[in-house]
C-alpha cells in the first residue's frame, strides 16, 4: 500500500496549528483526529481500553466464531470515503465495501416473510405481492422520505445547530420551506398508518426505523420517516470483512498523518483555568492542550472528567435512547433462508415500546434483529456454520435485575426464532457471550448503556442535543453518538466533521 508525499506534507503542516487531544478512540474520536491531522494539526488520541473502535470492536468465540460487537448495518458509506479523499488517498486502498442486495429478511408474527430489495421498484413489487399494498403506494412513500432527507440533511445532519450561522444559507430556506411536509406534530407511527391504512405490517416495517436512533415510533416525530431512504434509497452496505474494517482502516491513516494513539490511559481530568481548556490530566501524567474534543459520553464527561464545573443539567437530563441485549451465538448449521440483516417481529409492537420506554423492562414477546456476517465473510464462522449477532431493543440501565431480565429475554427470543424456523434453536448453539446495558455502559462509557445519547422521541429532540462545543468553556469541543446530530456510525462521522469544522475556523 503506497503512502502519498501527501502525508508528509500534513505531518510537516502540523506545528503550524494547536495540538489537540481527542479523549476516546470510538469511531467519532477516529474520524476527528483524521480530520484534524489532514489540517494541520498534532492530534493524540487517549483511550482507557486497550484498543481502539469504542462499540465498533470485534471478539472471538471458542469454535472459531468472530463477531463485530456493536454496530451492524452500514449506510452513507460516503462519509469514509470522504475522510480518505480528505487525506489524498484512494479509499480502495485501505477499505472496501459492497452494496447489500437483498438488505433484510422479514418475519413477520403472522407468518409472513417479506424480502427488503435494494432496488426501490422491486421492493415496491415485493411489497405489493407479499402485502397487498399497491407498489405506487409504496413508491409515493419512498419518493417523500428521499425528498424530506435531501431538502434537511445539508442543515440538520453536517452543520451544528447551536450555531447562528447555520441558519444562514440557502440550504435552511430549503429545509423550512419543507417544514410544514415534515409532520413535526405527528408521530413516525402516525405518519406511516396515513401513509399504509391498509396493512398494519408494512406499517411495522417502516416503524421500525424509529431504533435506529434509540426511539419510540408512537412519540418520536415524523420527521424520521425519512431515515428509510438511507436503505431503501441510498443504499445499504456490507464492508470487507465486518464492521470492525471501518474503524481499522481509519486508524491506520490517522497513525499515516501523524496521529498518536495512547492506550490504557483514560483521562481522569480535563483541566480548565480562566474559562478555557488548559489540558488533560491521566494516571501517566498532565498533558497541555488548549483544544479537546471528547468522544466520550457527554454525561460522563461533565460527571467524571468536569466536576469543578457547572454542568447542563437540563441537556444531561434529556431521556435516555434504548439500549440493547445482544446474544452472540455460533450456531451449528447454516440457514439459507435468512440473509446478512433479518427482522423477526413481535405481534404487538406497541406493547413492546411501552414496556421500554414506559415501563422500563422487556416484553414477553419481542422483535429479534439477528446479523450474520459469515454470509459475506464465510471464516466469520466454521464451514457448514454461522455466526449469529442476536439483538433485542431494551430500556438503558437504571438498575434493573439484569440477570433476570436476560433470562427472560433470551427465552423470549428462542421462541420467536424457533416459531419462525421451525427449529429449535438452542439445541443449535456452539458458543456464547452477551452484552448487557451495564455491560455496555461499562465498556463504552456511555450512561445507562444508552446506545444513542438522548432519545429522538420530541418534535425539539435535535435541538435539545448537547452541541458539539462547550459554551461555558473555550477550547472543549465533542463529538459522538451522545451529542449533534446522534448516533449510529454515519451520524457519529458528521459529528466529527462538525466538531473538526468548528476547530479549525475558530
Amino acid at each position: 500500500m503506497s503512502v502519498l508525499p501527501a502525508a508528509r506534507k500534513f505531518r510537516q503542516a502540523s506545528s503550524l496549528k494547536q495540538p489537540v487531544a481527542v479523549i476516546g478512540a470510538g469511531i467519532g474520536g477516529i474520524a476527528a483526529a483524521v480530520r484534524l491531522a489532514a489540517t494541520g494539526h498534532k492530534v493524540t488520541v487517549f483511550e482507557g481500553r486497550d484498543s481502539f473502535g469504542g462499540k465498533m470492536h470485534q471478539f472471538d468465540l471458542p469454535g472459531g466464531y468472530r463477531f463485530d460487537a456493536g454496530p451492524s448495518l452500514f449506510t452513507l458509506p460516503q462519509l469514509v470515503d470522504e475522510l480518505f479523499r480528505l487525506a489524498e488517498r484512494d479509499p480502495k486502498d485501505y477499505f472496501r465495501y459492497e452494496r447489500l442486495d437483498p438488505i433484510t429478511q422479514y418475519f413477520f408474527a403472522d407468518g409472513t416473510r417479506l424480502t427488503a430489495w435494494a432496488d426501490e421498484d422491486k421492493f415496491a413489487h415485493e411489497v405489493e405481492q407479499k402485502l397487498q399494498v399497491p407498489a405506487a403506494e409504496v413508491r409515493r412513500f419512498l419518493h417523500g422520505a428521499r425528498r424530506a432527507y435531501e431538502a434537511t440533511a445539508s442543515t440538520f445532519l453536517h452543520k451544528s445547530l447551536h450555531r447562528p450561522q447555520s441558519y444562514l444559507s440557502r440550504d435552511t430556506l430549503r429545509a423550512v420551506a419543507e417544514m410544514p411536509r415534515l409532520g413535526l406534530l405527528n408521530s413516525m407511527h402516525r405518519r406511516h398508518q396515513r401513509a399504509f391504512p391498509q396493512d398494519a405490517r408494512l406499517v411495522q416495517l417502516f416503524d421500525r426505523f424509529a431504533t435506529y436512533n434509540g426511539s419510540d415510533p408512537y412519540q418520536a416525530p415524523a420527521t424520521l420517516s425519512m431515515i428509510p431512504h438511507l436503505e431503501h434509497g441510498i443504499g445499504a452496505f456490507y464492508p470487507e470483512g465486518g464492521i470492525y474494517s471501518i474503524a481499522s482502516s481509519l486508524v491506520q491513516l490517522a497513525e499515516e498523518l501523524g496521529v498518536e494513539f495512547r492506550y490504557n490511559e483514560p483521562v481522569e481530568e480535563i483541566i480548565t483555568a480562566g474559562g478555557r481548556v488548559t489540558g488533560v490530566r491521566t494516571a501517566q501524567d498532565i498533558y497541555d492542550f488548549t483544544e479537546v474534543v471528547s468522544n466520550m459520553d457527554v454525561v460522563p464527561t461533565y460527571r467524571r472528567l468536569l466536576p469543578k464545573q457547572p454542568a447542563p443539567e437540563r441537556t444531561l437530563g434529556q431521556p435516555r435512547s434504548s439500549s440493547a441485549l445482544i446474544f452472540y451465538w455460533g450456531i451449528g448449521r447454516e440457514f439459507a433462508e435468512l440473509g446478512v440483516h433479518n427482522i423477526f417481529f413481535s405481534a404487538d409492537y406497541r406493547r413492546e415500546f411501552e414496556a421500554i420506554f414506559q415501563q422500563k423492562t422487556v416484553a414477553d414477546d419481542v422483535t429479534v434483529y439477528v446479523n450474520i456476517t459469515s454470509k459475506k465473510t464465510p471464516t466469520d464462522a466454521p464451514n457448514g456454520h454461522e455466526n449469529w449477532f442476536v439483538m433485542v431493543n431494551v430500556p438503558h440501565d437504571e438498575g434493573q435485575d439484569w440477570a433476570a431480565l436476560t433470562q427472560h429475554t433470551r427465552a423470549a427470543v428462542l421462541r420467536r426464532l424457533n416459531q419462525a424456523l421451525g427449529i429449535d434453536v438452542e439445541t443449535l448453539i456452539r458458543a456464547e457471550r452477551v452484552w448487557t446495558p451495564p455491560g455496555i455502559a461499562a465498556d463504552t462509557s456511555s450512561q445507562g448503556g444508552a446506545l444513542y445519547g438522548s432519545s429522538s422521541n420530541t418534535m425539539m429532540a435535535a435541538f435539545l442535543r448537547h452541541p458539539n462545543f462547550s459554551r461555558k468553556l473555550e477550547g472543549l469541543y465533542f463529538c459522538g453518538g451522545s451529542v449533534h446530530p446522534g448516533g449510529g456510525i454515519p451520524l457519529c462521522l458528521l459529528s466529527a466533521k462538525i466538531t473538526a469544522d468548528l476547530i479549525n475556523n475558530s
